[in-house]
């Protein structure tokens, strides 16, 4: 092999090994945050379980694609699921007496209520996660 291509194939070796060799230990600069960043306020447990229930029951009463996943899919605990099982079973009812618009204020009427009772009903399942 000539000696020059034995030098540039030693370079090409030795700076792909530096490449994957680890990280200096050096912090990473803290990113650059002003007093005027806007910054997404946090969502309560109540707003987010009212978010999950009138969502899903919504497309449950629409029938839509995704309407048959699971809880878990869905994001819910178990104490969530119920609440949203009850509001579904309500709504479909409402629905067949006063139309879909009643059917769906039904909706957001009762997710509010029951998840502001119940505290966002997160306490039921040790799998349940809030979004991050």
């Amino acid at each position: 092999m000539h000696p020059a291509a034995v030098c540039a194939l030693a370079l090409t070796l030795a700076a792909a090994a530096s490449a994957c060799a680890e990280p200096e230990s050096h912090p990473a600069p803290a990113p650059h945050t002003s007093a005027n960043s806007p910054t997404a306020p946090a969502t309560s447990p109540v707003q987010l379980c009212f978010n999950l229930i009138s969502y899903w029951a919504e497309q449950d009463l629409l029938d839509s694609r995704w309407a048959g996943l699971d809880w878990e899919q869905k994001g819910m605990s178990n104490q969530q699921y119920e609440i949203y099982d009850d509001i579904v079973h309500a709504a479909r009812a409402e629905r067949g007496r006063r139309g879909t618009a009643a059917a769906k204020e039904l909706i957001r009427r009762e997710s509010l209520r029951r998840c502001t009772d119940e505290r966002g009903a997160t306490h039921s399942s040790e799998n349940w996660r809030p979004p991050s």
